[in-house]
C-alpha cells in the first residue's frame, strides 16, 4: 500500500497543535523531526520535547486529498510560522529498504543476537531476539541500548525477576527474558511502547513471561526484582532515583543509561545514598550505570 507522506515545518509552540490538526483531518500517523540540527536530550517524565524548528510529518491514505489538506492547514494556521510544505507518495518497499539499511543483525557479549524478522541468527551457545520496535523505540543500535544489552548477556539472569522501567519497544525485557530470567515487568509512561513490548514478546515466544504496566498501574504491585534496569534520560533518572531504588530489591543490580558521559557523576551521586555504584561504562558519547543495592 502507498501512503501521502505530507509535511511542514513550524516552531516548538504550533507543532502538537498542527499534529493535532493533522489527525483530525484523518492522518494515520503524525511524527515529529528536528529540522535543523538540535537534538533534545532531556524530556521530563510524562513530556514530549519539541525542537525550536520542528519538522510535522503526517501520513494520509492515499484517497486523501493532499492539496485540500494543505489548503486547510494554511487557512487555519495563518498567523503560525509554517514554511517548507512537502507532499510525496510513500511506497511500502521505501519503508522496507530504509528499514534493512539501518538494522542489521547485532551481537551482545558473544551470547546475545538482536534481530530484524527474518534475519535471525542460530548459532550454538547464543540466544536470538527477533524485533521490530514498531512505533517504539528501541532496537539495540543506539550506544544507550547496547550497553544495557551488553550487561544483561555477561549477567546470569537465571530464575531472576527483572524490572524494565522505561522499555521502549521492550528490547531489554525481552531480552532478559531470554536470557534466562523468570519473569519481567515492562513499564513505560507510553501506551504504544506497552503494545510494542507486548508484540515483541509474542514475536518471541515469551509472552507469559512478560508484564506491561503504565507506571500508575505499576504503583499497586509493590512488587521488588533482581534486576532493575532503566534505559532512559540523566535528569528522570536523577528525579525518579529514590523510586527506582525502591524498586530493587536487596543484594539486587541496578542497571542505568541513557546518560552522557558528562553527566554520569550527577547521577551516580543521586543513587549514592541507595547503591553501590561501579565506575561507568562508556561508549561513544553515552555511558552506563550499574551498582549493587546495600543489603
Amino acid at each position: 500500500m502507498s501512503w501521502h507522506q505530507l509535511s511542514v515545518i513550524t516552531d516548538e509552540v504550533s507543532a502538537p497543535e498542527l499534529s493535532d490538526y493533522f489527525s483530525d483531518l484523518g492522518a494515520v500517523s503524525v511524527t515529529y523531526m528536528d529540522a535543523e540540527d538540535q537534538p533534545v536530550y532531556e524530556p521530563l517524565p510524562g513530556e514530549t520535547k519539541i525542537w525550536p524548528n520542528t519538522k510535522v510529518i503526517a501520513l494520509f491514505e492515499l484517497d486523501a486529498q493532499p492539496e485540500d489538506i494543505k489548503a486547510r492547514v494554511f487557512d487555519v494556521f495563518n498567523r503560525h510560522p509554517l514554511k517548507e510544505w512537502s507532499a510525496e507518495v510513500l511506497e511500502d518497499q521505501a519503508w522496507e529498504r530504509a528499514w534493512m539499511e539501518h538494522y542489521h543483525p547485532m551481537k551482545f557479549a558473544d551470547r546475545l543476537w538482536v534481530c530484524p524478522t527474518g534475519q535471525e541468527q542460530q548459532e550454538p551457545g547464543t540466544v536470538c531476539l527477533t524485533l521490530d520496535p514498531g512505533l517504539a523505540f528501541g532496537t539495540g543500535t543506539h550506544p544507550t541500548t547496547a550497553l544495557c544489552l551488553e550487561w544483561l548477556a555477561e549477567h546470569d539472569l537465571s530464575d531472576k525477576t527483572v524490572i524494565d522501567y522505561g522499555c521502549g519497544s521492550g528490547i531489554l525485557a525481552v531480552a532478559a527474558v531470554l536470557l534466562g530470567a523468570r519473569e519481567a515487568h515492562a513499564i513505560d509512561i507510553d501506551p504504544q511502547a506497552l503494545t510494542a513490548t507486548h508484540d515483541n514478546a509474542m514475536k518471541n515466544g515469551i509472552a507469559d513471561k512478560i508484564r506491561c504496566y503504565l507506571p500508575e498501574q505499576f504503583a499497586a504491585c509493590s512488587c521488588t526484582a533482581d534486576v532493575v534496569i532503566a534505559n532512559i534520560l540523566a535528569q528522570p533518572l536523577i528525579e525518579l532515583s529514590g523510586k527506582i531504588a525502591s524498586l530493587l530489591a536487596p543484594a539486587g543490580s541496578l542497571v542505568l543509561s541513557g546518560i552522557l558521559k558528562e553527566q554520569a557523576e550527577a547521577v551516580s551521586a543521586a543513587y549514592r545514598p541507595f547503591i553501590s555504584i561501579n565506575p561507568p561504562t562508556i561508549q561513544e558519547d553515552w555511558c552506563r550505570l550499574d551498582g549493587r543495592k546495600d543489603t
